[in-house]
């Protein structure tokens, strides 16, 4: 029989497929994540006069000298502007949650004694505090550019998160500097990459080494002293993010978080003391303003949309705003986009064209019943513009008036959208003109009545506006969204034609070799079917948000009932199955060692005696296998809830914490030993135990000893100002892993004894045929062998690595995922014609994404482990970062595809082909685990992608669907570099065995002649 599907095929159609793929998901990204329709330019004069339908020129005005500008504006506005400087105070990952409480429950006692004085201005009615509510992605670049410049960005800038450019659309501080203001910053060098070369002093520290709690403040606070006693600047922006990084490396809870509390309370005092008490005789007012970029969930992430997350501060201290009212001190509920337009129209300059914030209630109470509505005017008139850069022709033609009070949805059509839109802004309008109209005649009548009409017209309009906007989903390009569709759809068709190639290549041989075997010829099985089922199951769940957020409960169910399924067939098998079928199948599986030396512990006293309880102990150590997988997966399921909705309820890793640091430490060590021993047992599998082999154990054990102290010093020094000692060890760890792993990958192949180098004396004895046989055996050995010892030493060494860098918490699931993937190994290994090769892979990939979701993963991009992405690292840097942080968050997966190396070493192949063994087998070594993960995730990508297609305009589609789909894009990523390296491993491993078994029989061919002469 000759194999129609040959190694090089496979390969060709495969990259063929994957470049196709590649290619697809990029036309889809580009079209479903575009940036949205922004004006052009800064806002000028033209912002205090009435939008037309014609462009307005205001180039001339705009380039007025600054002061000039300044009074124009002014003249303008007719809202005189309230402060002269302003002191913006962010604190980074700050809850409103921590200052002003939750459902109108004032904050824990804990929160309310760690700031004191800022208590104590909001209780007094010095201050004014609004739950500003942040937009996801709640990362620090997005929500600073929406508190600047007022406007929504796209879903992808928490990509752009960790590269920063220079923000060109209009936005405050630029509009501060077009008026002669002068800028300091110090604090997150965010705003040093957006908005380069516009301070005149500045210090910036990066936002990315969350492991420094202290020095990234201390860095700030050092200079406020001076700042505040100089009279320079207009704008001082200080940026703290101290307690953001506190709260990635202990959570919200963190005995850490009330310390920060109160340093930040001091500085607000400082700031309070020193700029705002002593101004009264003053000329230049100053405002301070607290603000914090988004909140945090319980660990201490963020980045997704929880309330945790999204519950951001707002709060204004200045003379202006002081007021006795017991009403005025209740915390009110904002945008952060409001914070923009609030402060452009508070200090005098146009507000951001591209702009959705409505002003914030309330902080216009100083102005007269005239400027509050001028005031209101402006930002309508501003955001009319906007409208119309959206809906052209919005309000030049004839406005047809609807009434009542019908809400506003993103996915009505135009017409209906402008309509709604034209009537309550030509209510507002009326309302304004008909109260200046009183203000001038006799007419008698409630003036207040008038005026609380015009207002609520106002932020009536303002805020439907405001919603359609930020919520309305960009025009996307359907015809770029289709093609992108319909090419990953073709590279997913042609996947599932090589794999059902495979199946069916596979099929036949296994019909001719097992024709016994009447169990084998059926053409479904149980597990087949319903690992079948499963991933359809997985594929119609994605349709809905509520699965899509709690989707580890989905790997968990079909994981667990598969190995129940395996455990049903164990029993049922141990029921029909003789034991001379078992004896006879067993002779074929002990070439291995691993295989041997379970073997080895059924040997029994008689023949019969040992088929009978060789056949017992087997099926019973079957079971045990299955039931360890089952038992550790129960384990992991109550480690970490996981998800979004109850993540707040107990669990295993929240119990530990309790427990103390003491136990935590304890359960690493514990941990580290454990996987020591099993790692050493798999290292003495190995049959030919060379000095190559003793260097990777030794190297091992270096290694787990220096994970070791790093556990111990990296406790310790947890709060310490520097790290320079745990990110040596940290840096050598990387290096010891690194080198070891190539070493053992490029090396192995070539050192590592072939079985034919030894029994050639054996070979030369036997016919042609025989030797060659007997030859090709050795050489599907030894492959395995080097597979074996490679995949050993991947696996063990990036374990070691994941209790470097993952939550101290995660340790024992590390450990728990470890053992789920050996266990199985071992049971797919004993007892060959149990399942089918693609049940198997499927199984085990099953296991790595159980365990992506058990090591406290989810879709929500709050759970991505900022904090380990950092350790080892002294210097921030993107790349490396970015890299870690993927290790760290598919730890699971990939654990998974290094443990296939190792299963790939135990499955004899020569099983499949008795007949030929000289045949070319690689294909069918590496066909199904390279190409089942693959056909695995290009069915789920292409069903997502036209779910998202459909989900675009969903009330969830930024929120849920955007965040899944972008960790579906990197769980693609992983599965190329998983399938690349089984790829590259057993290829290399082949062909370098093949030069050395080349050159060996051409050597002993050469001496068989040589011989041969000399007898004649």
């Amino acid at each position: 029989m000759v194999s129609g599907l040959t190694c090089g095929k496979l390969a060709s159609w495969t990259i063929a497929a994957v470049l196709l793929q590649i290619l697809g998901l990029s036309f889809f990204m580009i079209g479903f994540f575009p940036v949205k329709p922004t004006l052009p330019g800064f806002s000028g004069p033209e912002s205090y006069r009435m939008p037309t339908c014609e462009p307005v020129l205001n180039a001339q005005d705009s380039e007025l000298p600054p002061e000039k500008l300044r009074s124009f504006y002014k003249e303008l506005s007719k809202v005189p502007p309230s402060y002269d400087r302003l002191v913006l105070m962010v604190i980074d990952g700050l809850p409103a949650e921590f200052v002003l409480g939750r459902d109108n429950k004032p904050p824990t006692k804990t929160m309310t004694e760690a700031m004191p004085y800022t208590q104590s201005l909001l209780s007094a009615g010095k201050a004014r505090a609004y739950h500003a509510k942040a937009e996801p992605p709640t990362v620090t670049m997005p929500r600073l550019k929406a508190m600047v410049s007022g406007a929504v960005g796209g879903f992808l800038d928490v990509a752009f998160n960790f590269n920063t450019q220079a923000l060109l659309d209009d936005n405050l501080l630029d509009q501060f500097k077009r008026i002669g203001w002068n800028l300091v910053m110090l604090g997150d060098e965010t705003w040093i990459k957006l908005f380069p070369k516009l301070f005149i002093r500045q210090d910036g520290v990066s936002s990315f080494f969350v492991k420094d709690t202290i020095e990234v403040d201390f860095n700030i606070s050092r200079h406020l002293d001076a700042e505040l006693a100089a009279e320079d600047w207009n704008l001082l922006i200080l940026h703290y993010l101290g307690l953001d990084h506190v709260g990635h490396i202990g959570g919200r809870h963190s005995i850490l978080m009330a310390p920060k509390l109160k340093e930040m309370d001091d500085v607000i005092m400082m700031i309070h003391t020193h700029t705002i008490l002593h101004q009264r005789n003053n000329a230049a007012d100053t405002l301070l303003v607290v603000v914090s970029d988004h909140g945090m969930t319980s660990s201490g992430n963020h980045g997704g949309s929880s309330y945790e997350e999204t519950d951001s501060l707002a709060l204004f201290i200045g003379l202006s705003i002081e007021n006795s009212d017991s009403a005025f001190n209740v915390p009110m509920s904002a945008s952060q986009v409001d914070v923009a337009p609030t402060l452009a129209l508070l200090f005098g300059v146009p507000i951001p064209n591209n702009n959705i914030g409505v002003i914030l209630r309330g902080m216009l109470d100083s102005l007269t019943d005239e400027q509050r509505l001028r005031a209101l005017q402006l930002n309508s008139w501003q955001m009319l513009r906007l409208l119309q850069e959206h809906s052209p022709g919005l309000l030049c033609g004839n406005l047809t008036g609807i009434g009542g009070d019908i809400g506003l949805l993103t996915n009505q059509d135009v017409d209906s959208t402008n309509e709604k839109l034209g009537y309550l802004f030509s209510k507002a309008t009326s309302s304004h003109n008909m109260w200046l109209l009183r203000q001038t005649s006799d007419v008698t009548s409630n003036s207040n009545d008038d005026l609380e009409l015009a207002v609520s017209s106002y932020y009536k309009f303002l805020g439907n506006a405001s919603e359609w906007l930020s919520h309305r989903a960009t025009d996307k390009p359907i015809n770029l969204l289709l093609s992108g569709i319909a090419i990953m759809l073709i590279s997913c068709i042609l996947q599932l034609n090589i794999v059902f190639k495979l199946f069916k290549e596979v099929f036949i041989i296994e019909r001719k070799h097992f024709s016994l075997s009447k169990e084998l010829n059926q053409v479904w099985h149980i597990d087949e079917s319903f690992t079948l089922i499963g991933i359809l199951i997985h594929v119609l769940s994605l349709g809905a948000s509520s699965m899509v957020e709690e989707e580890q409960y989905t790997w968990h169910f079909l994981t667990s009932t598969l190995f129940l399924i395996f455990l049903l067939s164990v029993i049922r098998s141990s029921l029909k199955t003789p034991a001379s079928y078992f004896m006879k199948s067993n002779k074929h599986e002990n070439n291995h060692p691993l295989r041997k030396s379970l073997s080895n512990e059924e040997s029994g006293p008689t023949t019969n005696d040992k088929s009978s309880r060789s056949k017992q102990l087997h099926e019973n150590y079957q079971a045990s296998l299955i039931l360890l997988v089952l038992i550790l997966g129960r384990v992991l399921r109550g480690w970490h809830q996981g998800g979004v909705n109850w993540a707040h309820l107990p669990d295993i890793s929240k119990l530990l914490i309790q427990t103390g640091d003491f136990y935590i430490k304890a359960f690493q060590i514990i941990t580290l030993l454990g996987l020591m021993v099993l790692g050493s047992f798999a290292f003495s599998l190995v049959r030919r135990r060379i000095s190559l082999v003793y260097i990777v154990w030794i190297s091992y054990f270096i290694c787990g000893f220096l994970v070791l102290l790093h556990i111990i010093d990296s406790q310790s020094n947890i709060i310490g100002p520097t790290y320079s000692s745990v990110n040596s060890m940290a840096q050598i760890i990387y290096i010891c892993v690194g080198s070891v792993i190539l070493f053992t990958v490029f090396v192995s192949p070539w050192v590592l004894p072939v079985d034919h180098e030894v029994g050639s004396v054996i070979t030369g004895l036997k016919s042609s045929s025989q030797s060659n046989d007997m030859q090709s055996s050795s050489f599907l050995l030894g492959v395995r062998d080097c597979t074996y010892l490679i995949g050993t030493t991947f696996t063990v060494f990036w374990c070691l690595l994941q209790l470097l860098l993952q939550q101290r918490i995660n340790d024992i699931p590390v450990l728990i995922v470890y053992l789920q993937e050996m266990a199985s190994i071992i049971y797919f290994s004993s007892y060959r014609t149990k399942h089918r090769q693609w049940v198997e892979v499927a199984a085990m990939y099953f296991l790595g994404m159980t365990g992506h979701f058990g090591l406290g993963n989810s879709n929500s991009l709050a759970t991505i482990d900022v904090a380990g992405a950092f350790i080892g690292i002294s210097n921030h840097s993107t790349v490396l970062s970015g890299i870690l942080m993927f290790i760290i968050t598919y730890a699971a997966p990939l654990l998974a595809f290094l443990s296939m190396l190792i299963y790939i070493s135990v499955k004899d192949m020569n099983d499949l082909l008795p007949n030929h063994p000289g045949l070319d087998t690689l294909h069918l070594m590496i066909g199904f685990p390279c190409l089942l993960p693959l056909v695995l995730n290009s069915v789920v990508l292409v069903a997502f992608t036209i779910i998202l297609l459909l989900m675009r305009n969903h009330l969830f589609v930024w929120s849920v669907f955007s965040p899944k789909y972008l960790y579906l894009c990197a769980s693609t990523v992983c599965v190329y570099i998983g399938v690349l390296i089984i790829a590259f491993t057993v290829v290399y491993t082949r062909s370098v065995l093949a030069v050395r078994s080349g050159v060996k029989s051409s050597l002993y061919t050469n001496s068989l002649d040589t011989k041969s002469v000399s007898d004649d």
